[in-house]
């Protein structure tokens, strides 16, 4: 079947059973359960009412349980199972595991992008907030900020490559370090530990410019009348900026903080492209893939354990972002 016509009667169909489905759930609902008719009629409206909006609901309700609830638990049932998906092993994918090198160094690393890149990105898209907010042509030095936004992980992993490259005549590094004597280049990628803040600082470089928009508009809701009021009382702009400003934006920073959080338990794509997970960098997604065709059970086990560790950020995200929202 041609394409446009399989895409045409797809939308046909969606939008035919989205209407049919709301038409005849409300005649069923007004006609047949709570009918509007008979000595108990005012009371039938009022139930119909009650339930019109759940009826509403619950195409996504079901959708959601298929998408997001199911898979939680099939994963988490798979994985109480051995490689081939065979034999019930219990916790035991869990506790070998842990009891591996690999996975303990994996946990650190990101535990290391979850306390670093955060921090990184969002006091640098403070600064560039309100660095920009005050300069002539800050509209521009945000739009050069905020472009890497616009680039893939995969594509801002390239770019650095030839930031990081072991070579003189590309590497931006070793070219500055060539400049002041040093004879011999330095593989950047591939010096224990300190590789893996090499790899955040791709990170940092693509979140600074949201941390800075969504910064950028809380400065501005900042009252003037409040740092009119400390400039009167002799506060210099240092005071200004760090007690007056940013305890009046403070949930933002947390909304901010904990977004990016979310973002760097998910990463993997950085440390695929740079390293491969090699050299020391291994962080747990990528420790996930190393099993993902060979191991289900380990696979699913890991894709768990990351999944556990993102849900209370999640949940406080979503806490704090209904505050701002009030």
């Amino acid at each position: 079947m041609n394409p446009v016509l399989q895409g045409i009667i797809t939308i046909l169909a969606g939008v035919g059973g989205c209407v049919g489905y709301f038409y005849f759930s409300n005649l069923v609902l007004d006609k047949v359960i709570f009918p509007a008719k008979g000595e108990h009629a005012g009371r039938n409206i009022n139930r119909a009412n009650m339930v019109r909006p759940w009826l509403f609901l619950l195409p996504a309700i079901v959708a959601l349980g298929l998408y997001l609830a199911y898979p939680v638990v099939a994963s988490a049932y798979r994985s109480l199972f051995n490689r081939q998906g065979d034999e019930f092993i219990g916790f035991g994918n869990y506790i070998s595991m842990f009891s591996e090198p690999e996975f303990r160094r994996s946990f650190f690393n990101n535990m290391l992008w979850a306390l670093v890149v955060p921090a990184a990105a969002t006091f640098s898209g403070l600064l560039a907030a309100q660095l920009t907010d005050r300069m002539r042509g800050g509209n521009l030095a945000k739009s050069m900020i905020f472009m890497p936004m616009a680039i893939s992980f995969v594509g801002a992993s390239l770019i650095w490559k030839f930031v990081y490259a072991n070579n003189a005549d590309i590497g931006l590094i070793n070219a500055i370090r060539s400049v002041f004597g040093a004879e011999d280049p330095v593989d950047m990628l591939q010096v224990p530990f300190w590789n893996n803040f090499f790899l955040m600082v791709i990170l940092i470089w693509t979140q600074t410019g949201f941390a800075m928009v969504i910064l950028s508009a809380a400065l501005r809701g900042v009252p003037e009348e409040t740092i009119e009021a400390a400039i009167i009382d002799g506060a210099n702009p240092f005071q200004i900026f760090f007690k007056i400003k940013v305890p009046q934006i403070m949930g933002t920073i947390v909304v901010v903080w904990t977004t990016t959080t979310i973002l760097v338990l998910k990463v993997f794509d950085i440390v695929y492209t740079m390293t491969g997970g090699n050299f020391g960098t291994e962080i747990l997604p990528s420790y996930m893939m190393s099993y993902m065709f060979r191991d289900d059970g380990r696979a699913t086990a890991v894709a768990f354990i990351i999944m556990i560790i993102v849900m209370p950020v999640m949940i406080w995200n979503i806490v704090q972002a209904r505050k701002e929202m009030r």
